[in-house]
């Protein structure tokens, strides 16, 4: 019996661990990245360029107004980034116990991808929601703003005011945005530091970096133009009639697509890319040092 109580436990941890590292990861990314996803909401909103949006932010709201939303950014990594990332490590680790240990080819480690994108937008949708609502509270005129005060006083007044389902408000371009980002980030990721540690034979440090940096940048120009729609789907208003300007993500698109063409969608990709691309490196260096310090210590 006291055996099995020693063995327990770290069974339980080693399957938790993948899920516990990720979202700590991402949650310490997203402290460094907020100011810039702040100013990467404004431009999408129509506000002007990142200078013009950086210099009145400033001027009339203050360095607080790049910190707002921060509550709801830090659950949204402690729900998605935990869940996508636990996912990924153990879809890719079956996988490689079915193709006999293995490297795996590149289609699977991108199928492992897209799925443990579905599986955490689904699981972060209400926390993303939270967070858009928030960023984008101050653009509103002052009658329609919500004045959340936190992220679940905004789950709160959202579930009160529209309905629990409406936590899920724009999930469907949420969850195809988030298979798009993951497929690019995570296949991408584990694909260049195999090829920068085994054909280039570069260092532990050099790798994670360079792989890191290969994984944000197709991260990010795989989902831009899905980001895009979530964000213009999840912040719409109704009219004076009660209408909404878009049915559904596809009439978003379509929309989109007839009056400013395939680059609208890539309107703010150069804020987005430096977004993206620091903070899903971050995130891979941060998950490699927490790694590294849980080997240390014997966990």
């Amino acid at each position: 019996m006291a055996e099995e109580k020693k063995v327990a436990p770290i069974g339980i941890w080693t399957t938790v661990k993948p899920f516990v590292n990720g979202g700590a990861s991402g949650m310490l990314a997203t402290c460094v990245i907020q100011p810039i996803d702040m100013i990467k909401v404004r431009i999408q909103l129509g506000q002007g360029s990142a200078a013009s949006v950086t210099t009145t932010m400033l001027k009339n709201e203050g360095i607080g107004a790049f910190y707002k939303g921060l509550s709801a950014g830090l659950l949204r990594q402690a729900t998605y980034t935990t869940a996508r990332l636990g996912s990924f490590k153990m879809l890719t680790a079956k996988a490689s116990e079915a193709n006999d240990g293995k490297p795996l080819p590149l289609y699977q480690k991108a199928l492992c991808g897209l799925t443990a994108g579905a599986i955490g937008a689904c699981v972060g949708s209400p926390a993303d929601l939270a967070l858009i609502r928030m960023q984008a509270d101050n653009t509103l005129p002052l009658a329609q703003r919500r004045n959340y005060t936190n992220a679940f006083h905004a789950l709160y007044r959202i579930s009160a005011d529209e309905g629990v389902l409406a936590l899920w408000k724009g999930c469907g371009p949420t969850v195809v945005r988030a298979m798009a980002l993951n497929m690019g980030m995570l296949a991408s990721y584990d694909q260049s530091a195999e090829y920068m540690r085994d054909n280039l034979g570069l260092g532990e440090t050099s790798t994670v970096v360079g792989a890191s940096a290969v994984s944000g940048l197709c991260a990010a120009a795989c989902s831009l133009p899905f980001d895009f729609v979530k964000t213009q789907i999840q912040k719409m208003q109704p009219d004076a009639q009660g209408k909404y300007p878009y049915t559904g993500s596809l009439d978003c698109a379509m929309q989109t697509l007839k009056s400013g063409g395939p680059l609208k969608f890539y309107t703010g990709f150069p804020v987005y890319c430096v977004r993206i691309a620091p903070h899903v490196m971050m995130t891979w260096i941060f998950l490699n040092q927490i790694t590294k310090f849980q080997k240390n210590i014997g966990m």
